[in-house]
């Protein structure tokens, strides 16, 4: 079964919708070990134009959204327990700032070519779960080249690669291509996971959602 996740790495919703497809897709091969999913992390941005200097999330989300600071920490709490859910650590006091990520999905475009890592998850999935956790849990910069090279050295990949792609354009042409492709899917929002090129699940949903689709989807191939 083919999954395409299209997401953003400044995305909360982001990190709870994998979590929960994760769980999802361990209660299926729980019940038939044959099960195999084949995970694609496609790129999408919440806020392509966003400067280097990022902004200040409460400041971001109220000029975006209209929101209060008083309504953005009351859905950070909710956030906050949906990750505690499905495993992921949401850190207390929020985010403080959102960044551009457009680095983090020409890294991730890369390491979707270099295949399996342990326990046959692909390094590309291992990468993205990485760049969540470094943000949201440990509260860094993901535009940020120390950041991003923390990331690459604690997965043990070819630093003077991903150097060596930081300090070109390399990959920015097929991320851009994948971000209009999907845009013109009309995909606006993220988490979309899109399963088998054909079947489209929207948001941050429960583990329950995704494993009944999956099962659902995997009985009618």
């Amino acid at each position: 079964m083919k999954i395409d996740f299209v997401s953003d790495v400044a995305c909360p919703w982001c990190a709870i919708g994998l979590g929960a497809l994760e769980k999802a897709i361990a209660n299926i091969k729980a019940t038939d070990p044959a099960f195999k999913v084949d995970i694609h992390f496609q790129p999408f941005q919440l806020n392509p134009d966003m400067p280097a200097e990022g902004q200040d999330v409460t400041e971001h989300l109220t000029q975006k959204y209209g929101s209060t600071a008083e309504q953005q920490a009351q859905t950070y709490a909710m956030i906050r327990a949906r990750g505690m859910e499905v495993g992921f650590d949401f850190r207390e006091g929020g985010r403080g700032r959102t960044w551009n990520t457009f680095d983090c999905h020409r890294l991730l475009y890369w390491t979707g070519e270099l295949g399996s890592g342990k326990d046959g998850i692909s390094i590309q999935h291992l990468m993205k779960k990485e760049m969540l956790k470094s943000y949201f849990t440990e509260g860094n910069n993901p535009a940020s080249r120390a950041s991003l090279m923390a990331v690459v050295n604690r997965l043990g990949l070819d630093a003077a690669k991903a150097t060596a792609i930081l300090d070109s354009d390399e990959y920015t042409a097929q991320v851009r291509a994948r971000q209009r492709f999907y845009a013109n899917q009309d995909i606006h929002a993220v988490p979309a996971v899109i399963i088998n090129d054909r079947y489209l699940i929207s948001g941050g949903q429960p583990a329950t959602v995704f494993e009944n689709a999956l099962r659902q989807i995997a009985q009618t191939h």
